[in-house]
């Protein structure tokens, strides 16, 4: 046996193992600020078009700056807190208990009037779910929203992220005639609900519609105290 020679190729190979990884480790590290970048670019895209402002990666962040005039963060009695809002991790607060949960609240000028914008997070039949939708400011009537997923199927529950699925909800309410909300049912075919609290859920995506049925009750609720503060 040539003991000689199999050290060389073990030792060779773990040399070579450790400058790839040190290579890939420096690519890594000096790509993770354009991604953190972009991350953060594509967010602002979300938050505008939640408003029904289009943009584009290379115009999203000045159209953000104009529009997007204040951002806070509230807790379950809807008094504002500290903590840097655009940053908040959606997942990190749902794991909370409901009483130490840290809810982002965006404002947004328009020419119809200031608008508040909520984030939203929830799970879909594949994973999680997300997105931003905004309120008028009698924080019962939806102005815009914005959803997106991370694996849901094309053609059904994918799409969520479709103009044709996000429209319907302009225009709808969350709370009904005596204050109760009720938020925004995603209904199956034939199911009956008020009109002023219906969309049209997706059809063979019904775990998905319901998943983000849910996603709205649960994060409506969160902000409820905020929405009475606002009103009061």
């Amino acid at each position: 046996m040539n003991r000689n020679g199999n050290t060389y190729t073990v030792l060779y190979a773990a040399v070579m193992v450790i400058l790839v990884a040190a290579v890939l480790a420096s690519v890594s590290m000096a790509l993770k600020p354009k991604q953190v970048l972009n991350t953060e670019i594509e967010k602002k895209q979300s938050i505008l078009a939640s408003v029904n402002i289009e943009s584009t990666a290379a115009n999203a962040e000045k159209i953000y700056a104009e529009k997007i005039v204040t951002q806070y963060v509230v807790n379950v009695k809807g008094e504002q807190v500290e903590g840097d809002a655009f940053n908040i991790d959606l997942k990190k607060e749902r794991a909370k208990a409901h009483e130490d949960m840290l809810l982002p609240v965006f404002e947004c000028h328009t020419s119809e009037g200031i608008k508040y914008i909520l984030p939203l997070r929830g799970t879909g039949l594949w994973g999680p779910i997300w997105g931003f939708i905004s309120l008028n400011d009698d924080m019962n009537t939806i102005y815009g929203a914005n959803f997106d997923h991370q694996g849901e199927t094309p053609g059904l529950g994918a799409e969520i992220n479709t103009p044709i699925f996000e429209e319907p909800f302009i225009g709808k309410k969350i709370f009904d005639e005596s204050g109760k909300l009720i938020s925004i049912i995603v209904a199956k075919v034939g199911q009956d609900a008020p009109a002023e609290h219906k969309v049209d859920g997706i059809s063979g995506g019904t775990i998905t519609s319901k998943g983000l049925e849910k996603m709205l009750l649960d994060d409506f609720t969160s902000y409820q105290e905020f929405f009475k503060k606002k009103k009061s």
